[in-house]
């Protein structure tokens, strides 16, 4: 249990806390139980969401006791966005992507053992609340000129369409969530992403102003780019963990062409490896970065985390058998279906010469120039290089009666997509 917090400082898990020395003290004397809260606006969790469940992951496993809630109320609100009022959800629809997220929380945590995570849901607890309770008990002890100085209420403040009262109130049922499970189960500290801050702000000084005692907050960073942008929802660019909104092919591409100025961060923050072993990932990105060692011992370990190792198998395979020598027979429908979703293609027929093949997916701008990548050796279908300049695809060319892969070159891929009509 000793050392937790260091360690998560040093992966680079930690962007704010409050009163540091007094976290870390409580973390090394222990346990103490801990919660992560999750909005259902949308049907699964992402790549951001990941982080703060590998945090509590690293928690669990250093022997404190684990909260995971899912917002069934607070998804009925919504976070007030920074630049608009957010669409409300109906409750059918916040209802599915609660018990979406459930299952996906559930995988990442042990929710059995010696130490069970415990899933919640403010809704239980939120509901049977009438609206002069909520005010009288809970309303009293917030001060609106505190409350408009949170960022995304300030802005909102400032702009032309405002914010309604039914969004400046989410702070106040976040903080309520806190105050509950600090009464209810003992709960002493709150995680959650940087841009919370302001809401888990207002948990430690709702229960400091209702019950007299201090307790802790802590922030994990924004997963970004290369660029500084961040992955998320609000920028249109979510890594989703749920297979049904991201293939496990695509987020293993993801992970695997991580840049070499990121993949060493990455993976401190989303893997288990050592000090030392992070040490020669970060020698063999200097000295052998054409390698790229770190980057596939990123995508296998983190695709394993969400997927399974089942899926990441199919997923390597995949990899190896679109841009390596592997056998793009082999591949499953499902797989091929995901790996070939990306490519650019065109549809062709069963007959077509391999010449009009080229014109149609672009390969080519004319018949001399694909004559001419023929005769260099440049072109294959399903890694199989093609050698007469007169051959035509053929029905078995179309793995699993879809698509073929055409190939100029070791980096320049095609779909072949067999024409419905």
């Amino acid at each position: 249990m000793s050392g937790i917090f260091d360690e998560l400082m040093w992966r680079g898990l930690v962007a704010q806390s409050t009163d540091e020395t007094a976290l870390r003290a409580a973390l090394d004397e222990g346990p103490i139980t801990m919660y992560v809260g999750f909005d259902p606006s949308a049907d699964s969790l992402h790549i951001g969401n990941l982080v703060q469940l590998i945090v509590a992951r690293k928690m669990q496993r250093a022997g404190h006791r684990v909260l995971c809630l899912v917002g069934g109320s607070t998804g009925l609100i919504g976070d007030p966005k920074p630049d608009s009022e957010r669409v409300l959800r109906d409750k059918e629809q916040v209802a599915g992507a609660v018990e979406a997220i459930r299952r996906e929380a559930a995988s990442l945590l042990d929710f059995t053992g010696d130490n069970p995570a415990m899933m919640v849901n403010n809704l239980d607890w939120t509901e049977p609340i009438s609206a002069l309770d909520f005010l009288r008990d809970y309303g009293k002890h917030f001060r609106v000129n505190a409350m408009i100085k949170k960022d995304a209420v300030s802005r909102r403040l400032n702009s032309e369409q405002g914010i309604s009262y039914t969004e400046f109130s989410y702070q106040i049922l976040q903080a309520l969530d806190f105050l509950h499970l600090h009464r209810a189960e003992k709960c002493t500290l709150q995680l959650g992403g940087s841009d919370q801050w302001g809401n888990l702000l207002a948990g430690v000084d709702l229960i400091r102003s209702a019950e007299g005692v201090s307790v802790h907050a802590m922030t994990t960073p924004l997963v970004t780019d290369a660029s500084g942008r961040k992955y998320g929802k609000s920028e249109g660019n979510a890594l989703w963990l749920s297979p049904e909104l991201m293939s496990p092919y695509a987020f293993y591409q993801f992970w695997i062409n991580m840049d070499d100025a990121d993949v060493v961060e990455k993976l401190r923050i989303f893997t288990d490896f050592t000090r030392e072993e992070m040490d020669e990932f970060e020698r063999q990105v200097a000295d052998e970065p054409f390698r790229r060692t770190a980057q596939k011992a990123l995508a296998e370990s983190v695709t394993t985390l969400v997927h399974g190792g089942e899926a990441t198998a199919a997923a390597q395979a995949a990899s190896e058998a679109l841009f390596g020598k592997g056998d793009v027979t082999a591949l499953d429908p499902r797989t091929l279906a995901d790996a070939t979703a990306e490519l650019p293609g065109g549809e062709v027929r069963v007959g077509d010469t391999i010449i009009d093949v080229l014109i149609a997916l672009d390969i080519a701008d004319s018949r001399n120039s694909a004559r001419r990548l023929i005769g260099d050796g440049g072109v294959s279908v399903n890694n199989v290089k093609v050698s007469d300049v007169d051959a035509v695809i053929t029905a078995d060319d179309f793995l699993h009666g879809s698509v073929a892969i055409v190939k100029r070159g070791r980096k320049h891929l095609c779909a072949a997509r067999l024409t419905q009509d």
